[in-house]
């Protein structure tokens, strides 16, 4: 395998493998290359977790699971090796202590593994670098398949972008119309069933939200 993720695979984790099969079919329905949108390296970078580790959890293979300074380690240096300053250099310790509002060093000591790092510094640094919250220091899978969730906010406005653009004025057919399609494909039942699945309420709140998008970009318009 090289740095790209070819088809879905039996996930251990079941978050993690619902996120990959949805993501997978809606990449397959808009012709995305496979290799590109379960890429390795991308989703390491915006996940935080290492490109082997993204490897052995795509493939259903136990990974371990890093204690919390560990993971803190793990993804500060990798903050610091993938965002870097605008002249393309690492952020000094002084800069990233003056940018999360701290000390020289409480920055080395934190960077250097000298210190458990508070929730207060988890924040402040997240901040700085421009991450979300919990990226220094979520669990692999979660972190994971939060990194996948966004893959599918993207892909599906992607999908919605293109239902916008204009076409004749002639009757829509069930296969022109992606609401058809949808329905088609899963129907109203199928739907309700798959956001039932998702593992929390702020997940299901986007599938309603990405819904209501898809229903204002077919709505018909005013003759």
């Amino acid at each position: 395998m090289t740095d790209g993720f070819p088809a879905p695979v039996a996930v251990a984790n079941p978050s993690l493998a619902a996120t990959v099969t949805r993501v997978a079919e809606l990449a397959g329905k808009m012709g995305r290359d496979p290799n590109k949108v379960f890429d390795l390296r991308r989703l390491s970078e915006a996940s935080g977790v290492p490109m082997d580790v993204v490897r052995s959890l795509l493939d259903g293979r136990p990974a371990g699971e890093p204690c919390l300074q560990t993971r803190f380690l793990q993804r500060l240096d990798l903050l610091r090796r993938t965002r870097l300053k605008p002249n393309g250099r690492r952020y000094t310790q002084q800069e990233i202590a003056d940018g999360a509002g701290m000390s020289r060093q409480q920055a080395g000591a934190l960077i250097n593994g000298d210190r458990r790092p508070t929730m207060e510094h988890c924040d402040a640094i997240q901040r700085f670098f421009g991450v979300h919250a919990g990226f220094l220091t979520a669990h692999d899978a979660d972190a994971l398949t939060d990194a996948l969730l966004r893959t599918e906010q993207q892909l599906l406005q992607d999908y919605a972008g293109r239902t916008r653009e204009p076409v004749p004025a002639a009757p829509v057919s069930p296969a022109g119309d992606p609401l058809a399609r949808l329905l088609q494909d899963h129907g109203v039942r199928g739907i309700a069933w798959r956001a039932a699945q998702l593992p929390s309420d702020k997940h299901r709140d986007k599938v309603a939200e990405w819904l209501d998008m898809l229903l204002e970009s077919v709505k018909p318009t005013d003759s």
